[in-house]
């Protein structure tokens, strides 16, 4: 039995070729393999400016004009929509990662990270500019994270909406942009958004989970991997292109305008995601800890359970003591 089972290899990271079944459903969708698709601007759906732009004004028309439409109705529950979103957007991710990664271990594992970042065969080959390109349209399909907020009349904050019409853009300009870098950013992407979507599902189903919190803390873990990764590739490219004199590794596969692009909305998350988890949990431990110390007052003020039912004792005798001498007295 165990030697039907397939084996991981350098070249097949999960024992079984990846990329051939995508290429088939690729083609069935598309009406073409995957092999045979190139990025071209102007002539491959979403690859202008003016494309990107436009959706993404298109969005937040929808998403802020219908909070004002659903100001004074009542919120819908669409928990079976929200259910089946949450859960493609864990399968799309899950996949788009796991087809990346066949990619990119074989290329990482003979040739090194310097190489798959900066090398344009490294991070720039077909197969993962399809993947890059998949990546780029599922940022479309997540903006519906935002419509499902408005619809259910829970508030929209400005990392929620800010973060979503951002990343649609950053993924944009870096495809344009032919940054081989993009793989890192990408990849750590897709993972994180398989553990948030699969806890929106679960949270969806009622289930109550723990680890809420983590999933904030893996973005920002997420944001400081990425800034190091684009930090140094735009390092290593600008001093090998403008000052040679300076210590670098040799250029970096991409254009400039990419570069900028990724260091100022990526460096914008991160400073976002921090001030989000601490004005967040911050002060929910606040008020946890408010709370226990108003518990531990009340414990220390109260009598003890023995001095209590003394007291009780103590007054009830009273009482019937003093009933008692009015009663004699009265006979009297």
């Amino acid at each position: 039995m165990a030697a039907l089972l397939p084996i991981p290899s350098v070249d097949r990271p999960f024992g079984i070729h990846l990329w051939p079944l995508f290429n088939k459903a690729f083609e069935y969708v598309a009406g073409y393999p995957a092999d045979e698709f190139e990025f071209v601007v102007g002539k491959t759906p979403m690859s202008t400016l003016r494309d990107t732009s436009i959706f993404v004004a298109i969005y937040y028309l929808v998403i802020f004009g219908g909070r004002e439409l659903m100001r004074n109705r009542e919120p819908f529950k669409l928990k079976t929509l929200f259910l089946i979103h949450n859960f493609v957007l864990t399968a799309v991710s899950a996949i788009i990662l796991a087809l990346f990664i066949e990619q990119l271990v074989p290329t990482i594992v003979r040739r090194g990270v310097l190489y798959a970042i900066c090398d344009a065969n490294g991070g720039w080959t077909q197969p993962l500019v399809v993947l890059y390109y998949m990546t780029y349209l599922s940022k479309y399909l997540e903006l519906l994270d935002t419509v499902f907020l408005f619809l259910k009349k829970k508030p929209l904050t400005f990392l929620h909406c800010y973060h979503h019409g951002a990343t649609a853009v950053l993924c944009y300009t870096q495809l344009i942009g032919s940054t081989s870098v993009q793989w890192v950013v990408i990849s750590l992407n897709l993972f994180v958004h398989v553990v948030m979507y699969w806890y929106y599902f679960q949270s969806a189903r009622g289930v109550r989970i723990w680890w809420k919190e983590w999933v904030t803390r893996l973005q920002i873990i997420q944001f400081v991997i990425d800034l190091g990764f684009v930090y140094f590739a735009s390092y290593t490219y600008f001093t090998f292109t403008y000052w040679p004199w300076m210590p670098n590794w040799g250029s970096c596969a991409g254009k400039e305008f990419a570069a900028f692009s990724g260091i100022i909305i990526l460096s914008s998350y991160l400073v976002l995601f921090i001030s989000f988890y601490f004005a967040t949990y911050a002060k929910q431990g606040s008020r946890a800890a408010a709370r226990k110390a108003s518990r531990k007052i009340a414990e220390e003020t109260a009598p003890a359970p023995s001095t209590l039912v003394d007291s009780i004792t103590s007054e009830s005798n009273a009482m019937a003591n003093g009933s008692s001498t009015r009663s004699r007295r009265a006979r009297n």
